[in-house]
């Protein structure tokens, strides 16, 4: 009588299957966590270059719609209940009705916008220390008020500095108000260098 010696068959991987695919997940992921660490850092240069824009921009159309003064300044306490303008961009910014013409919160005078405190590791410039810029209720800058200087460039930069960044732009933002008031940001490197560049 023939006996059949049984023969089953093993499922899974060798441990060079396995060596191999994970040598190459290995090599993905670490491309892909580079990429991912500029990504989040351009997210955050444009999240402050945009918000800066866009407080100047809503500060510039209201001053024109109300026929006020607007006011945008740097404020050390943005989200108090009368936040007073003084203190660094850095620690945050309001847009208010400038009644008083005085670059001041007065008891009337109305908060159109309140930003807190930028983005971690991103710092703000600006190249003539100003701490406001007004607009007149015809929606034009009204220069230097005061002898106070108004802010003309803002130079923004994270732990990168001015380098080259994807699309062959800097990683660095500088953000220009004309003396009428229309704000640009610009990303070209020789600009921003010309500007004070990056500490």
């Amino acid at each position: 009588m023939k006996t059949q010696t049984g023969t089953t068959l093993q499922a899974g991987f060798t441990l060079y299957e396995l060596m191999i695919t994970l040598t190459i997940v290995g090599v993905i992921l670490s491309f892909g966590m580079a990429n991912l660490g500029d990504f989040n850092r351009n997210g955050r240069m444009t999240a402050t270059a945009n918000d800066l824009h866009a407080a100047f921009h809503l500060a510039r159309s209201e001053s024109a719609r109300a026929k006020a003064n607007i006011t945008i300044c740097a404020s050390a306490d943005p989200m108090a209940a009368v936040p007073a303008c003084g203190g660094t961009w850095d620690q945050g910014y309001i847009v208010f009705q400038d009644g008083g013409a005085d670059l001041q919160v007065d008891g009337a005078d109305a908060i159109l916008r309140r930003h807190g405190p930028v983005e971690n590791n991103v710092t703000l410039n600006f190249t003539n220390g100003a701490t406001y810029f007004s607009y007149a209720p015809t929606g034009l800058g009204r220069g230097n008020v005061g002898g106070n200087p108004a802010v003309a460039q803002v130079v923004m930069c994270d732990e990168r500095g001015n380098v080259t960044a994807a699309g062959g732009n800097s990683a660095a933002r500088l953000f220009v108000v004309t003396p009428l008031g229309r704000g640009t940001i610009l990303r070209d490197k020789g600009q921003i260098n010309a500007a004070g560049g990056c500490p």
